[in-house]
């Protein structure tokens, strides 16, 4: 493998044990007291400002249950014909389905939060490097976003710095809360675009505009 491949190999790979670590639903502190390797280390490395060895990648490859392959994009195609992903489950009943393969940068999973019969306590928090885009399709989802408090609803969207400290609950009681995340290494945001404006010449290129919002 050349060196530039090498480079790139190693630069996409810190988002793929992101998205990995997403799917588990692990904090940076659960890896860390699993593996030995601190939270600071393991969050330098998802975010690329740190290169991986390979000791601590087949740590972290054995600790997803995910392959050498998967974590540097040279795993085989999937076959032709109609597949389907079954949603993991985590400890809180908590079912994550990816809808995006380990390819770096922005990747998309969609959460399901069963029914509660009690409302809940305030969700607990968590921070690290990267952004996030949620939107609620189903349900009332509670958002502790910093200081803030915020109960979103079918149609919501809330974008935000992770390095905020962040957590969500089933704002309940009711039924179950479904809802879409993308999320990109610091500094990767969604970009929205709008079509030009009338009376705008044809001649004149739409630029688009790019905005985010911490509350809908």
């Amino acid at each position: 493998m050349a060196g530039d491949d090498v480079a790139q190999t190693l630069a996409a790979m810190g988002p793929r044990l992101r998205a990995a670590r997403d799917q588990r639903g692990a904090t940076l502190t659960a890896v860390s007291c699993a593996t030995g390797i601190s939270p600071s280390t393991l969050s330098r490395i998802e975010t690329g400002r740190r290169k991986p060895t390979l000791e601590v990648v087949l740590q972290l490859a054995k600790e997803y249950g995910v392959s050498l392959d998967e974590l540097a994009g040279t795993a085989p195609a999937p076959a032709a014909g109609p597949r389907t992903s079954r949603p993991r489950s985590f400890g809180d009943d908590k079912a994550v389905l990816p809808l995006t393969r380990y390819v770096g940068g922005l990747h998309a999973h969609k959460h399901v939060l069963p029914a509660v019969e009690k409302p809940p306590a305030r969700p607990r928090q968590v921070s690290h490097d990267g952004y996030e885009w949620l939107c609620v399709l189903y349900g009332r989802l509670w958002l502790a976003l910093g200081d803030q408090d915020l109960v979103l609803t079918a149609g919501d969207v809330a974008e935000f710095d992770t390095r905020t400290p962040h957590g969500v609950a089933n704002a309940g009681p009711g039924g179950p809360v479904e809802y879409l995340i993308m999320f990109g290494p610091q500094g990767e945001r969604l970009r929205p675009r709008t079509p030009p404006t009338a009376g705008r010449g044809a001649h004149q290129p739409d630029r688009g505009r790019t905005g985010h919002q911490t509350h809908p």
